[in-house]
């Protein structure tokens, strides 16, 4: 387990099964935490409490915003928070973004609670981390290509369909699949 000091710490996920989960292992584990299940939900908690030292936010929440909202929004409050994102549908697209943005790392679920913990202290990235040479598939890039578009317009979901040129229901049925693998 990391040395960090523990504190106040803001989990923020619409899987409300996996919050409550996660909430109780990481006080088992000496935080102070918050929870919210949405990014307007997270923001409202902290207009009226003290600002959390680490957050834990799930990148793709249903009918909302996306994570990545939430991480720009709390890094420019606070430059010292420490923000794991995560996430069941990992793409190079939106790790390179919420790194951009301001996350300390970025998990892919299911993440246990010390390999999160582990992740709130890291500071540099690990050089001898495994290189996969393997040439992604069609419907990998096409996971790949969605993630980039819907990035590009803010989670909005009918814009990006109209970016894509595919009706909105087509696009929302892609990304309630679970991405192929590479």
């Amino acid at each position: 387990m990391s040395k960090l000091s523990k504190g106040r710490l803001l989990i923020v996920d619409d899987d409300k099964i996996f919050c409550h989960v996660l909430a109780k292992a990481m006080q088992k584990r000496g935080f102070d935490v918050i929870q919210a299940h949405g990014v307007e939900q997270a923001q409202e908690l902290l207009d009226a409490q003290d600002f959390p030292s680490y957050a834990v936010v799930d990148l793709s929440m249903q009918g909302g915003l996306s994570g990545l909202v939430l991480v720009k929004f709390l890094r420019t409050i606070s430059a010292d928070i420490r923000i794991v994102v995560l996430t069941g549908f990992a793409s190079i697209a939106t790790a390179v973004e919420a790194i951009k943005l301001g996350a300390t790392h970025y998990l892919s679920k299911p993440a246990h609670a010390d390999e999160i913990i582990s992740a709130f202290g890291k500071n540099i990235g690990n050089e001898a981390v495994k290189i996969v040479d393997q040439a992604a598939s069609v419907r990998r890039l096409e996971w790949e290509h969605i993630q980039k578009v819907l990035l590009a317009c803010d989670g909005n979901i009918s814009a990006a369909a109209r970016e894509l040129g595919m009706h909105r229901r087509t696009l929302q049925r892609k990304l309630a699949k679970r991405p192929v693998k590479s």
